[in-house]
């Protein structure tokens, strides 16, 4: 969403990303938060290929996937079709996003908001919600709490962070290296492709770390209120040590 930083081609590359992307870990959790009501609308920001839109719509719920790259959603049209699924997919970017509905429960999974690399941006988004969220609706979203000495770590060489094959055959092997700029609190992440045992290309997944008071703050300023303020997608208290920071705001 902003040219000065990127993420690569390959990492959104519909098949790799999928036999990367295979658990749903979260899923359950989203589940939960959902409204009882089935006739509610729910609005999926950052969808992808629809990894939790088509479990969400199976599970008898009108969903709507919103995402910025089409070959995304170009297999999650794909999977909807073949799992005989009606689900409303549009290409959109959200910070600039307006659509004629509003929405019982919107949400941004998988730490997509690591992607809006200025504060703007954030706010931007933010403010979309907004617009589309239902009085007395739900916002939810998840991301990582950040690990500065990880992050320390890493830097110290390459290692391997997936190994797999993709649904047409290709063997993927993928190993990180990364860089924490302390100023613009973005973690340049390269990710090294190796494909059928020959490297590929080195890919960039710049990522904007949001700190937990920071986040906290950013939105209270944009008008939400944090109900609930997970560390795990099994509700466990958010402490010091989290992995994630999960958040239900109304």
């Amino acid at each position: 969403m902003d040219n000065t930083y990127q993420v690569g081609d390959l990492i959104y590359e519909a098949s790799i990303y999928d036999g990367m992307n295979t658990s749903l870990a979260d899923l359950e959790f989203y589940l939960r938060w959902l409204p009882k009501n089935k006739n509610a609308r729910i609005l999926e920001l950052c969808c992808g290929t629809g990894r939790l839109t088509l479990p969400i719509a199976a599970a008898g719920y009108s969903i709507t996937g919103v995402d910025y790259t089409p070959s995304m959603l170009a297999q999650a049209k794909t999977k909807a079709t073949e799992a005989g699924l009606e689900i409303e997919f549009i290409e959109a970017d959200i910070r600039t996003l307006d659509l004629p509905e509003q929405y019982d429960l919107i949400f941004i999974p998988f730490n997509s908001i690591h992607h809006l690399y200025h504060n703007e941006d954030l706010f931007q988004a933010f403010a979309a919600v907004k617009k589309h969220l239902k009085a007395g609706g739900l916002f939810l979203l998840d991301c990582f709490n950040p690990n500065l000495q990880f992050m320390v770590d890493t830097e110290k060489g390459l290692r391997k962070i997936a190994d797999y094959r993709t649904s047409d055959g290709r063997h993927i092997e993928i190993q990180e290296t990364m860089h924490y700029d302390r100023r613009t609190q973005i973690n340049h992440i390269k990710w090294h492709y190796s494909i059928n045992g020959q490297f590929d290309s080195i890919q960039n997944l710049d990522m904007r770390l949001f700190f937990p008071q920071e986040l906290d703050a950013y939105l209270k300023w944009n008008g939400f209120t944090i109900s609930h303020k997970f560390g795990s997608f099994e509700e466990e208290e958010f402490q010091a040590q989290s992995d994630k920071q999960i958040l239900i705001c109304q």
